[in-house]
This record gives C-alpha cells, sequence and structure tokens, in this order.
C-alpha cells in the first residue's frame, strides 16, 4: 500500500476551481483544470510514492511484477493495469465521442502505426489496441447526451423541430445510419443554412435564462453563445444534441458507456473509471481532430433508453458494477461508527474526495487527507476508518473476472 500521485490534464474545456480545490493547489493563474488521471496508462501514467523524495511510474512498477501487484488472473487476462481512473470537471461540453471495440481498436492502432503516424499527432485515432468502455459517477448534477433517442422520440424530435422536418424521410427510410451519415456529411454552408433559423429563434430564450437543460436548444445555444454568436461555422455536432437523449444524474448516480456507444458530457463533476485506454473517435463540438468515416464505422446506430445507475448499497459501500471484466468502482462513507474492512482482489487506487481518514494493513497505516490517493496491491487486506467522517472512490477489478 502506497500514496500515489495523479497527473493534470490542463484541457481546454475544464473548470479552473474544483480540481484545484480537491488536490489543494492554488490556481492563480486560473488555467483550467479538466482531468486527474490516476493510473498506468503509457502516455501519463501516475506516480507511487516510496516515501516523500523517492516515487516510480506506475505502468514501470506492473511491468516488473504484474502478478505480485494484478494478482495471478488478472495479470495473465490483462498484462497490466486494466483500468484508468480520473476525476473530471466538464465547463464547456466536450467532443461528440464514440469509443471503439477491442478488436477494432487493435485494428486501428495496427494500420495507424503501419501508416507512420506519431502517436502525439493530433489527426491520430488510435492512441493504444485497448477498447474504452467506460462509467461515470456524477459527483454534482451531471448532464450529458448518451446514444441515440428512441424511435418514436426521434421521430417527434424531426417532427415537432421545424429545420429538421426535411429530415424525417431520410430518418423513415435510411433509419438512424442515414440519418446521422447525412448530417454528418453535409457541406458547411448547408449546416448553417438549417441551423441558423433555430439558433436565432432559441437564442433570446437561452440569454434570458428562460431555457431548460434538459431542452436541447440550451446546449445548441452554448455551442453558439461560445462562438460570440456567430451563426456562420455552425459546429454540426448540434444535430447530435438534438438527436441524442439528454441525461440528468444526481450526486452518487451512474451511468455505464459501452463501445459504439455516442455520447458528450456536457456539464458537471463527475469520477470516471475505464479501460486502459485514450482513444476517441469525434464527431464534433470540438477543435481536436474529426474524422467522420471512422466514427461512424463505430457509432452504435439505434436508440437506447439510458440506464441510470444507483448502485448496489453494502455496509459504508455503495458498488457500481459494469458489464465488462476490467473494472468496477465503488463509493466509500466510513464514519464514527462503521469501520471498512476489504480484501483487494487485484490492484485498487482508492482517491479520499472528502473528510480525513486512516487507511491500515496489518503491518502500515497511513493517515489520508482530501485529494490524496493511494495505490493497494492484489491481496492486500485494509481498513478505512475516521474520527469524522470522510468520503472514498475505489477503483478495482471485479472478482468474476472471465478467464
Amino acid at each position: 500500500m502506497y500514496k500515489l500521485t495523479g497527473k493534470v490534464q490542463h484541457y481546454a474545456w475544464g473548470g479552473t476551481a474544483y480540481i484545484p480545490a480537491l488536490l489543494g493547489i492554488n490556481n492563480t493563474a486560473q488555467q483550467p483544470y479538466a482531468e486527474y488521471w490516476m493510473g498506468a496508462h503509457n502516455s501519463n501514467p501516475s506516480i507511487v510514492q516510496w516515501n516523500e523524495n523517492k516515487g516510480m511510474a506506475l505502468n514501470e512498477l506492473i511491468k516488473e511484477d504484474a502478478p505480485e501487484w494484478l494478482g495471478e488472473k488478472v495479470a495473465r487476462q490483462f498484462g497490466e493495469l486494466p483500468y484508468l481512473f480520473k476525476v473530471l470537471d466538464v465547463k464547456d461540453m466536450l467532443s461528440i465521442q464514440v469509443h471503439p471495440s477491442k478488436a477494432e481498436a487493435e485494428k486501428g492502432f495496427a494500420r495507424e502505426n503501419e501508416a507512420g503516424i506519431p502517436l502525439n499527432a493530433p489527426h491520430r485515432n488510435y492512441k493504444d489496441d485497448n477498447h474504452k468502455p467506460e462509467v461515470m459517477l456524477a459527483l454534482s448534477e451531471f448532464w450529458l447526451l448518451h446514444g441515440f433517442k428512441e424511435k418514436k422520440l426521434l421521430l417527434q424530435t424531426l417532427q415537432q423541430t421545424e429545420a429538421f422536418k426535411i429530415l424525417l424521410p431520410v430518418f423513415e427510410k435510411e433509419g438512424y445510419y442515414g440519418l446521422y451519415k447525412q448530417v454528418m456529411e453535409l457541406p458547411q454552408a448547408t449546416v448553417d443554412g438549417m441551423l441558423e433559423p433555430l439558433l436565432h429563434q432559441s437564442e433570446p430564450l437561452y440569454k434570458a435564462n428562460q431555457l431548460s437543460k434538459s431542452d436541447p436548444a440550451y446546449w445548441a445555444c452554448k455551442t453558439v453563445t461560445s462562438h460570440n454568436g456567430n451563426y456562420t461555422g455552425i459546429d454540426r455536432g448540434v444535430f447530435s444534441i438534438y438527436f441524442f437523449n439528454i441525461v440528468q444524474l444526481h450526486p452518487g448516480q451512474a451511468i455505464f458507456q459501452g463501445a459504439g456507444v455516442p455520447h458528450a458530457y456536457l456539464e458537471g463533476q463527475n469520477i470516471e473509471l475505464m479501460s486502459n485506454s485514450d482513444n476517441v473517435l469525434r464527431g464534433g463540438l470540438t477543435p481536436k481532430h474529426i474524422d467522420v468515416p471512422e466514427l461512424l464505422k463505430h457509432t452504435l446506430f439505434e436508440g437506447i433508453v439510458p440506464q441510470i445507475m444507483n448502485g448496489e448499497e453494502k455496509e459504508a459501500e455503495t458498488v457500481y458494477h459494469c458489464p465488462v471484466p476490467d473494472f468496477e468502482v465503488s463509493k466509500i462513507m466510513p464514519d464514527k461508527q462503521t469501520t471498512y474492512r476489504h480484501t483487494a482482489f487485484s490492484a485498487e487506487i482508492l482517491l479520499i474526495a472528502e473528510g480525513e481518514a486512516d487507511m491500515a494493513t496489518p503491518v502500515q497505516t497511513l493517515h489520508l487527507k482530501k485529494g490524496e490517493s493511494v495505490l493497494v496491491g492484489a491481496a492486500e487486506t485494509y481498513t478505512i476508518s475516521t474520527d469524522t467522517r470522510a468520503v472514498l472512490y475505489k477503483a478495482g477489478v471485479p472478482k468474476q473476472i472471465q478467464l
């Protein structure tokens, strides 16, 4: 059991206050703090702190002795820490995106390697050969786009939105794929012509604070006001805002997003846990590389009903089970009366988000303060106790691992 130091990502969409407050950083420069990574991804591994002056990259530590840290079963199946643990602060909308399956990620990564595209090239789609299913757990009121609306709801959107009525025959004849392919491949002038009247009508209501966040017009207008009210060059990601489900999560609620489910984070703070990957195929609402043909190739073109997870409550812990063998996330809440006791199945990472706590194994005790994180090795037994109240989030691998 060792303290762990993660890595901050300063993406432009991040907020300036939440992550600095969590980590105890004075952000006088008002730099965006978008993500805090805790994991062993080769592009940005966390540092295992042997002591105050000495540390080691987590990916290198696991390479030296994967069975010791991961356990025999996980080491055999994955060969590396199978997840990446994050805190996100979403101030501005993230890109419309899809994550590839494992098989497609392997093919795409090999293809771009053979083409000689550098790993850090801005136009690269595949940063590694892994899939990227993910679960997010809301720390605040959180808004996101998640999958296409069911057919009945999408038909209502097309019928009731004047700008989209022209798309009704396309959807009725060619379904989700035909509809989405059409809007994603329209000339920019046509995109502007379709969306300008819609935004012009909605923006006064948005500026008067008369639009609900459950209304796609709210988020569509937010994309425009961030471009100084300029109605030319409108981001075609606006179509997705109307075609996808808008989901609101309350603190403590979670949602899982598998390969192919189109989505975008809109606003709020969350805990995010995913497979150990950084593969993102983007389709809009971003200045980053957009590859529409690749996005269309991997998108799940069907209507879905978002499945909000409230977790399974156990003593001092709420567990959010996910339909993948790579990861599982939980919220741990010890108090004066309740001590959390657990034996790690594989390597675990814990982050203390509120309060202070003592974390103890039979041979050592670590005192944890807000913002600190800890690495625990496979088969290690530990307890978490507090004199007041604490909230921790834990990433691990489920025991029901597929061999």
